[in-house]
């Protein structure tokens, strides 16, 4: 068994692409695809579109989970009204993302969740975001640089905590980051803890304590993985514990 790799599922977007008739896709950038497989593991696509109990089957049988960008989280999940800021709101993204990150957590199933998955894993904990940084947020950072700068463009350094596994995951403390987003963490969800902030200090990474590895990012390290080692190795890390999963549940 430990030569098998681990699936590592992806959840997708859903997308129209306008013709006549409209065609529906679902999809991901080929990103997080080149990224799971430079790590050592085999990415399978999980669609918004399921029903909660397919999801449910298709989670059991993966062996990690992660969580990509995209649009926004529908605010009325974190806060009784939004402010109007939000965008490209996906009911079936949220739902699908939300019980999938429960679950991973309530199962010690490896997460790995990314910009808006980050919010996502928050939010599905019981935290809060920003609805938009630049607007409630006015005397930090600028930290959306989406269609200003390539996506590998390095927008500031971060701080992690030391004693995180985020630290060990990536070894490195004082990375330089690409920033291509417009929310963040507002409040911290009970469950996790803040392991990185920005110079700002807005939350840039968190993760679930005494988890195998429960690790969300504000920043695209798939879109570093071959600028950057620090980067390819928390996909690695990812992996790793993901088949010692498979490994262990099989044996």
């Amino acid at each position: 068994m430990s030569a098998l790799k681990p699936l590592i599922g992806c959840t997708t977007y859903w997308k129209e692409i306008p013709e006549n008739p409209p065609l529906e896709i679902v999809g991901l950038t080929t990103s997080y695809v080149e990224a799971v497989k430079a790590a050592g593991g085999i990415p399978v696509l999980i669609p918004p579109t399921l029903s909660d109990e397919d999801l449910l089957a298709l989670f059991a049988r993966i062996d990690g989970l992660i969580l990509p960008g995209g649009g926004d989280v529908d605010p009325k999940l974190y806060q009784e009204n939004g402010v109007g800021l939000s965008r490209r709101i996906d009911a079936n993204r949220d739902r699908t993302e939300m019980l999938l990150t429960r679950t991973a957590v309530a199962q010690n199933k490896p997460l790995l969740a990314i910009c808006r998955g980050i919010q996502v894993m928050n939010v599905a904990l019981g935290g809060t975001l920003w609805e938009d940084l630049d607007t409630q947020r006015f005397d930090g950072l600028h930290h959306d640089f989406h269609g200003v700068h390539p996506r590998t463009y390095l927008a500031h350094p971060v701080q992690i905590d030391p004693n995180s596994h985020l630290a060990q995951s990536m070894g490195t403390i004082h990375p330089d980051v690409n920033s291509l987003h417009h929310q963040g963490v507002r409040d911290v969800a009970p469950e996790v803890v803040t392991t990185a902030t920005a110079p700002d200090g807005l939350v840039e990474a968190i993760e679930v304590p005494g988890h195998p590895f429960a690790i969300g990012v504000q920043w695209h390290p798939e879109m570093l993985v071959f600028n950057d080692p620090h980067m390819l190795a928390l996909f690695e890390g990812l992996v790793a514990a993901s088949k010692r999963l498979a490994v262990n549940g099989n044996q």
